[in-house]
């Protein structure tokens, strides 16, 4: 895979980068959604401390890790001051929904093509991952199949802090003042709980946690969460006729009166919401159903929220005596208004790759990022490629390839906005 670069702009370095990566990613830092402590795990500070130690290293300004595990720090400006001040941001947790600990990663040079075995005896079929076919060539990295690679967001801390070495290392490359941030449980909707804003005084921000190469997202999903709490009667079984009233089968009732060939995510994609059952802890007593509502219009979320409604009134008319509470959680909004009251935020991020001579493709999330509530709180935060592959699965992977694109594109995005500010 080859990319075209200015011919006076330095080349990333390669194997520092996939040498810190293969670090982060074998420090456990799954985030846990049962701890009621921020950050919810212990492997956040530990991976905080690690990345706290590399941006150290480099002479940056202001490093710390702050009393809630998030690490700050500042590339100074090279360009003589007045420039915009570019925030980059990436989370230090991993996704709760696979096992994360334990990782051993696989470093796989020169990719051949085909399916790729992994050392637990499961594959990366070629079959269910198209996007192989285009990286032939390339370096990629996987784990063992027994576990999440980290990837998400291990490939943009990894990104960032080399990012931070390369323009220390090289300060005639021009640049405004960049703030780094790496903020904990973003997975379990945490991201931006802890950040303050005036202390970040950005004018932008970026997250670079979007899969492949050349992308650029400018929607996000709306989202909020559901739980349906039943109530039910527990008594001996053996005396229960005409009395019990059964919260677990009152459950599964409502789960399979939501629809299944729509509005669900696994039988959707593109522009397509869904209502996403993601959870249950189930008694006979008491039963909970733990639920995702998806939509990149906000409105159709109260039509979601409607739905349910209604599911849970025809539950308790089934199982007369139940009582049953539902509650609504907001969670985040598509970021797509708020990045149109600064065109400069995304159109920027168009012209970096248009210079590079690299294709772009502004794209939508089915899901969120932290740029999400950062930019419904007043900063515009786009988010970028990283090369991630297969997200939170246990044949994620990472290409290297990709990763120093995603690199070479933030030195242009800098050296632009700093270009932008001097007009």
């Amino acid at each position: 895979m080859s990319h075209q670069i200015p011919l006076e702009t330095p080349l990333i370095n390669r194997r520092r980068l996939l040498e810190r990566f293969l670090q982060y990613v074998q420090i456990e830092s799954t985030a846990n959604p049962a701890a009621h402590d921020y950050p919810s795990s212990h492997g956040q500070l530990r991976l905080g401390e690690q990345v706290l130690r590399d941006l150290q290293a480099w002479a940056l300004e202001d490093v710390h890790q702050d009393e809630n595990g998030l690490v700050w720090g500042t590339i100074p400006a090279t360009d003589g001051g007045g420039s915009a001040t570019i925030a980059l941001i990436a989370h230090l947790d991993t996704s709760p929904e696979a096992p994360g600990g334990n990782v051993q990663p696989q470093v796989i040079e020169n990719y051949a093509g085909g399916d790729i075995l992994l050392p637990n005896g499961t594959s990366i079929r070629q079959d269910d991952t198209p996007e192989l076919t285009d990286l032939i060539g390339s370096t990629l990295i996987t784990t063992s199949g027994d576990t999440l690679l980290g990837g998400d967001d291990k490939t943009r801390e990894a990104i960032i802090v080399e990012l931070a070495a390369h323009l220390m290392e090289h300060p005639h490359l021009p640049h405004g003042p960049i703030r780094l941030l790496f903020t904990c449980d973003e997975e379990i909707g945490h991201g931006t709980d802890k950040i303050d804003l005036e202390k970040l005084d950005a004018t932008v921000a970026y997250t670079i946690d979007g899969g492949g190469a050349g992308q650029l997202d400018v929607e996000t999903f709306s989202a909020d969460a559901a739980q349906v709490t039943f109530r039910g009667r527990n008594i001996h079984p053996a005396i229960a006729k005409d009395r019990m009233i059964n919260a677990v089968r009152a459950a599964a009732f409502f789960i399979e009166q939501l629809p299944r060939t729509t509005l669900a995510p696994e039988t959707t994609d593109g522009r397509d919401g869904f209502i996403h059952p993601h959870g249950i802890s189930a008694g006979v007593g008491e039963a909970t159903v733990q639920l995702l509502l998806r939509s990149f219009e906000t409105d159709e979320l109260e039509e979601m929220a409607e739905r349910l409604r209604n599911t849970l009134a025809t539950t308790e008319r089934e199982f007369p005596g139940l009582r049953g509470e539902l509650t609504i959680h907001r969670q985040y909004r598509n970021f797509r208004e708020g990045l149109g009251r600064l065109p400069a935020a995304v159109e920027l991020a168009e012209q970096a790759f248009q210079n590079l001579g690299r294709p772009c493709t502004k794209a939508i999330i089915r899901g969120g990022t932290d740029g999400s509530q950062l930019t419904e709180k007043g900063l515009p935060t786009p988010n970028l490629s990283s090369g991630q592959h297969n997200i939170h699965a246990l044949t994620e992977f990472a290409c290297l390839d990709e990763m120093i694109a995603a690199s070479e594109h933030l030195v242009e995005l800098l050296r632009l906005w700093s270009e932008q500010s001097k007009s």
